[in-house]
């Protein structure tokens, strides 16, 4: 029988293995599974437990949180989770998978009796290791105080979106706040290459800036790193070009006009293409430069 304190998380890259920490740390009976297991491991210290398939990972959980990099990845793991799934398990998908990708996801719910939520969160790697995502939500009221303790956990505050029967909600939503994250990307890597173009110390940029109105702790922190040349990945840049190419897709579809965001991922693909796909997405900077 499912157990409201058993969690199954699937995927644990940056955002899963945080995930999965803070939920056994906090007292939950947690079972992990990822595709290179050895990428796994390190939670047993923290008391997870790691399934060799998605199957056992979710055998007898009330709640399976899925984070992996895209729809059809999700997809293709919780139809290998399907043996091990009961009917009524909660399951709440983290990932940023755009918003065609939800429709199939919530059809494989409907089909196996699981409640759907869908939650993509808001942050990268520190706020995932301190618990300080932040939850967008869409998914049926008579959930959500038996979802809470989990969210609460994971996130610093949880964002319940009203769906207005198109479906994705949360997932559309994402794409808007992950559209503004790139400009900020792109913003601060681009400003600190014309400066160093024009033969400028670009630190003399950031003292300007500093205190004023348009600075932000965004920007300091991107630019301190990009000064730094340090560019250890909170989000790669191969993972914010999968993204802004869902976002260029969906405001397409929405005729919605997104110049920036058509830029931005161009500025990503140059950057992958160089050589640069793992950094971290500050490397927007290094597209600025043969």
């Amino acid at each position: 029988m499912p157990t409201d304190r058993t969690v199954a998380v699937l995927g644990t890259g940056i955002i899963g293995a945080a995930v999965a920490r803070n939920l056994a740390r906090a007292g939950f009976d947690v079972r992990v599974w990822n595709r290179t297991r050895s990428k796994a491991e390190p939670l047993t210290e923290d008391g997870a437990v790691v399934a060799d398939t998605p199957a056992d990972a979710v055998r007898g959980a009330g709640f399976v949180l899925t984070a992996l990099n895209d729809g059809p990845r999700v997809l293709e793991a919780v139809r290998a989770a399907a043996p091990g799934l009961a009917e009524g398990t909660v399951w709440a998908q983290l990932s940023t998978v755009g918003v065609d990708a939800v429709a199939p996801l919530a059809d494989f719910a409907a089909e196996h009796g699981l409640v759907f939520i869908d939650a993509p969160v808001q942050g990268t790697r520190q706020p995932a290791e301190q618990g300080q995502l932040v939850v967008m939500a869409s998914g049926p009221e008579s959930v959500r105080d038996a979802v809470a303790p989990v969210f609460d956990v994971i996130g610093r505050k949880t964002v319940w979106v009203a769906d207005d029967g198109a479906g994705a909600a949360s997932s559309r939503l994402k794409l808007a706040l992950m559209s503004w994250a790139f400009v900020l990307t792109h913003g601060a890597a681009e400003a600190l290459a014309i400066a160093r173009g024009l033969g400028v110390d670009p630190q003399d940029f950031l003292e300007v800036v500093t205190g004023g109105p348009t600075d932000n702790p965004y920007l300091q922190a991107k630019g301190a790193a990009i000064l730094a040349d340090d560019y250890t990945t909170s989000f790669a840049v191969t993972n914010a070009e999968k993204d802004s190419r869902l976002i260029v897709e969906a405001a397409e579809q929405a005729g919605v006009k997104a110049d920036l965001a058509v830029a931005g991922l161009e500025r990503f693909r140059r950057a992958a293409a160089a050589g640069h796909g793992d950094k971290d997405m500050a490397a927007s900077y290094l597209a600025s430069f043969e």
